[in-house]
C-alpha cells in the first residue's frame, strides 16, 4: 500500500536499518493496481522473524505486469520491518 501512495517516509521507518535504502526510487508511469497476499508463516506476537509471499499486480505506462516475491520481516525494537525479499522470475 504505501508504494501504491508513494509514501516514502513510511517505507524508509518500516525498512530494515541494515538493508533500507538511502532513498525510494517511485517510477512516475508506474501504478500499483492490487496486491494477493500468498503465504505467511511467523509474524505472531511471539515471534521475531516472519515471511510473506505476494504477487503485487501494476501497469507501467498502460502495460499490465506482476511482482512476485517472497519478503522476510523481523522485529527491531518490537516493531516490524522489512528485512530482504527474493523475486520469482
Amino acid at each position: 500500500s504505501a508504494f501504491a501512495v508513494r509514501d516514502e517516509a513510511y517505507l524508509l521507518r518500516s525498512w530494515d536499518p541494515e538493508t533500507r535504502p538511502a532513498e525510494v526510487d517511485f517510477d512516475p508511469g508506474m501504478r500499483w493496481d492490487r496486491l494477493e497476499i500468498l503465504g505467511a508463516t511467523g509474524g505472531g506476537p511471539f515471534h521475531t522473524e516472519g515471511t510473506v509471499e505476494f504477487r503485487a499486480h501494476y501497469r507501467v505506462h498502460g502495460a499490465a505486469g506482476e511482482l512476485h516475491e517472497n519478503s522476510r520481516f523481523r522485529r527491531d525494537r518490537g516493531e516490524w520491518v522489512y528485512l530482504d525479499g527474493d523475486i520469482e522470475r
